[in-house]
């Protein structure tokens, strides 16, 4: 049984604190952007769906309590099951991965997996580490910052500061053009948020619309990016510049079974062809794709060279240098 992605859509990605969905839910994020992707899809009863599959890298405060079940509800009604899954970064297309392994097994035919999450409101507490002495010492790699991380991988794949502020730079020029494109506009739901705050002891309703991704900075310069300071380690690599902003944002995507595809007469957009996950030493966390990579090209039966495009999806330009690296990508 084959898998497709019949569509996908999204939120833009907002600056987390200070952007347009700052006072947002991620549950709304989410509702949002289901609806409007069961309402593409008219030849869909949305009462069929088999199960709404959510990651979620911090289920906690305002997206705590299974918000998975919580966003199938809202968006598709009762009868519509709903999970939350967290493999922190990885979470949305983890719950992809699940949706595609169920279809493959014959065990449903529709789903719809995505993820979904505010880094505004939600408190980032981090893990509460053990009391045991003995049990801290002989797992300290497992109690280290995601920058620390980057770091390190730095320091072990020789990733200098010149090198990581040019990706960045590279990376916030092909963003900016995109936009200018409108690459991204067939994908991105404009979510109009209304704002409710007091403001010198009177209530004021704000209301604006957020359709673009907010962390492009078009301003960028190496020169720019070489002052600004290492946060993470003394003359280390990894600044403001180089890696990515915290965010708030929701995407989705409709997965069918190839049977379900025919019977509709949809058109998919993409076949799921495999998915695959590594372990690493969690100091060394952002080079988990060289481990995944191979064992999704073994399932896929390809090779590195049959691929004519990647897209690495990492929090710090250190981290994708390595893995293009330690890969053999370009």
């Amino acid at each position: 049984m084959e898998a497709y992605i019949v569509k996908g859509y999204r939120t833009a990605v907002g600056k987390s604190k200070k952007g347009g969905f700052k006072n947002y839910r991620s549950d709304d994020m989410a509702v949002d952007v289901i609806k409007h992707l069961v309402e593409q899809v008219p030849a869909l009863d949305p009462s069929t769906v088999d199960d709404v599959i959510v990651g979620c890298a911090n289920p906690e405060g305002e997206q705590g309590l299974q918000v998975g079940r919580l966003i199938s509800a809202r968006a598709l009604g009762n009868k519509v099951p709903g999970i939350t899954i967290n493999r922190y970064c990885a979470s949305g297309l983890e719950a992809i991965a699940m949706a595609v392994a169920k279809i493959k097994a014959g065990m449903g035919q529709v789903f719809i997996a995505g993820g979904t999450e505010s880094m505004s409101l939600i408190p980032m507490t981090g893990y509460k580490l053990s009391p045991s002495y003995k049990a801290n010492m002989e797992n300290l790699n497992y109690h280290v910052s995601m920058g620390a991380t980057a770091e390190a991988v730095a320091a072990k794949y020789n990733i200098s500061r010149e090198a990581a502020d040019a990706f960045s730079l590279a990376s916030h020029q092909k963003a900016a053009n995109a936009i200018d494109k409108g690459y991204f506009e067939d994908e991105i739901i404009p979510i109009t948020v209304e704002d409710v705050y007091v403001k010198e002891g009177k209530k004021v309703n704000s209301t604006h619309t957020v359709a673009v991704d907010e962390g492009v900075r078009r301003d960028t310069t190496l020169e720019g990016l070489a002052k600004l300071r290492a946060v993470f380690k003394q003359g280390g690599v990894i600044t403001a510049g180089n890696a990515s902003q915290t965010s708030d944002g929701a995407a989705f995507t409709l997965l069918m079974s190839e049977d379900k595809i025919k019977e509709l007469g949809l058109s998919p957009e993409a076949r799921m062809v495999s998915c695959a996950v590594g372990g690493v030493d969690p100091l060394y966390m952002g080079i988990g794709p060289c481990e995944a990579i191979p064992k999704a090209l073994v399932a896929a039966g390809l090779k590195l060279s049959d691929i004519e495009q990647t897209e690495l999806n990492e929090a710090f330009a250190a981290q994708v240098l390595a893995v293009i690296q330690q890969s053999g990508l370009d």
